[in-house]
């Protein structure tokens, strides 16, 4: 098995929506786990990564791309397809982005300890935000339309694992490189300023006791770039 690692720093406030509220709290509450530490779940990143493929692979269709089938080939090998047979199952595997494993496992020691709580963590790392629609005329808020949203706090890093059953092919990571390239927002109101973020690929856990490793995002989309010229 090969393992490739995900970051993604964000650049504005996000929300990891889970799809529900807390009654008297917030109307849009974010994915969190037991101990108060939000994350974004494998399942919705593979699909936010598969969109991304998706426009890419329309762009090139529309450009008449002579490369057009062997990124649909990386594209298939990559996500799979919906229904697909056991054989044509996706060969990488998308985990939870989660924040660095050194400060969770700190973070969930002193929750464990009952140091602080797994309520303290989530405000620490969130804030909740309130909009209201308004009237076109007089641009007063609208009556009964306040909605509030917790969001995270913007430069939260996440970091999620890419694991690949076989040894991928440099193709698959020429576009899996200009998928992460594109992938510039995620989360509940993303067309509407919030959840921008920086995405990058790396070859190995970015967050080594001795040092940041190197993204190889820009290696692998210059591969992708070369193919891709007529």
């Amino acid at each position: 098995m090969k393992t490739f690692w995900l970051t993604l720093a964000l650049k504005s406030d996000t929300t990891f929506g889970r799809g529900d509220g807390v009654a008297g709290v917030v109307d849009t509450e974010v994915q969190h786990d037991k101990y108060g530490l939000p994350y974004l779940s494998g399942k919705t990143l593979k699909g936010l990564l598969g969109a991304e493929c998706a426009e890419i692979l329309f762009a090139l269709k529309q450009a008449a791309s002579p490369n057009l089938e062997a990124c649909r080939a990386s594209a298939q090998r990559l996500f799979g397809e919906a229904g697909s047979k056991m054989e044509q199952t996706a060969n990488m595997h998308v985990g939870d982005a989660q924040l660095p494993q050194d400060l969770r496992l700190a973070i969930m020691d002193e929750v464990d300890f009952e140091k602080i709580t797994r309520q303290e963590i989530l405000d620490t790392l969130t804030a909740i935000r309130r909009q209201s629609a308004v009237e076109a005329e007089t641009g007063a808020p609208k009556k009964e339309t306040l909605r509030a949203s917790r969001v995270i706090l913007r430069e939260t890093i996440f970091v999620a694992r890419l694991d690949f059953e076989r040894e991928p092919e440099e193709n698959d990571l020429a576009l899996l490189a200009a998928v992460v390239k594109a992938f510039r927002r995620a989360g509940s109101e993303r067309h509407r300023g919030r959840g921008r973020l920086q995405a990058e690929l790396y070859s190995a856990y970015p967050f080594q006791p001795e040092g940041t490793a190197e993204a190889v995002t820009a290696h692998y989309f210059d591969f992708f770039r070369r193919a891709m010229r007529p």
